[in-house]
């Protein structure tokens, strides 16, 4: 995720890291390039683009710009989603490690180290990573083989060290409710990001709107060269980076755990939870928060 300030001046003028600009460069030179044989050919045969008037680019404009407007709305609503999401998974985390504070100190490492596991394994899952390796970090129990979701098998051995605990008179049935109502949330935590990550916004939505607006923008020049000479380029490039970075912008915020620069900070809201699970175990040595690298933030 970037975590740069807002742009000065001089940011909005020459910064290019952190922009989305390197990322639609090679499209917007291949419009530029468009746009300059539209402005030689306007220059050599004066009134060949005569009859192609602007009026319907304005249209097309607008119904595109609205369009597009809607696709990003929903790809920010995705990414908002997961944040709300990873919220949530930390607070439900802090409150299971306040209400196991009375366990047996041995017990309580246990559990909270499962839940540093089910953290650990969550963000591999939803990033591609190997699930087993993070999971082993925290957790001294093999996977089950063949295990499709081992993320949740880490929370099934939390709720059973917990019913152990409630059988075993070590805690009130209250309590384990308590606790299992945790585990539960956490469990909703992990369908939701599971469910983001396996629904993506339909490929036809995607499609439709990736070929209309490179249309627009190719055929844009024609309609401006017979009129504006070499200033086209001007208008044509602001308006193909604008839809083009959209368009981009919507394609990273689209799968918010990814690697991408605006995704949410996945590695960092889990060291979080490792620090905070940790401390209160009463660790000491704890692993150093994370850090932007140069200003982005996993």
């Amino acid at each position: 995720m970037l975590v740069r300030k807002q742009p000065t001046v001089r940011d909005i003028l020459f910064a290019i890291r952190g922009s989305i600009l390197p990322k639609i460069a090679r499209a917007l030179l291949a419009i530029a390039a468009v746009s300059v044989v539209a402005i030689l050919a306007a220059i050599q045969h004066p009134g060949i683009f005569a009859r192609i008037s602007s009026i319907p680019f304005t249209l097309i404009g607008i119904a595109l710009s609205v369009f597009m407007s809607f696709r990003n709305n929903a790809c920010y609503a995705r990414w908002w989603e997961g944040r709300e999401l990873w919220g949530r998974l930390i607070v439900t985390c802090r409150s299971f490690a306040r209400q196991t504070a009375d366990l047996d100190p041995q017990e309580r490492r246990v559990l909270l180290r499962g839940l540093c596991g089910f953290v650990a394994g969550l963000v591999a899952r939803l990033r591609g990573g190997d699930e087993t390796t993070a999971i082993a970090a925290w957790s001294d129990t093999a996977p089950t083989p063949g295990e499709p979701n081992q993320t949740n098998a880490v929370l099934d051995e939390v709720g059973r060290r917990c019913l152990r605990l409630m059988r075993e008179g070590r805690i009130e049935p209250v309590h384990y409710s308590v606790l299992e109502q945790q585990l539960c949330r956490l469990a909703d935590v992990q369908g939701g990001c599971e469910r983001i990550l396996t629904t993506p916004v339909p490929f036809s939505y995607s499609l439709l709107l990736h070929r209309t607006a490179l249309a627009f923008c190719v055929t844009l020049p024609f309609a401006l060269a017979g009129s504006l000479g070499w200033w086209t380029l001007l208008p044509v490039v602001l308006v193909a980076y604008t839809f083009f970075g959209l368009d981009a912008l919507g394609h990273q915020l689209e799968d918010p755990f990814s690697l991408e620069p605006n995704a949410l900070p996945l590695d960092a809201m889990k060291r979080l939870v490792e620090r905070e699970m940790l401390a209160r175990l009463g660790e000491a040595n704890l692993p150093p928060p994370l850090q932007p690298r140069e200003d982005i933030l996993l």
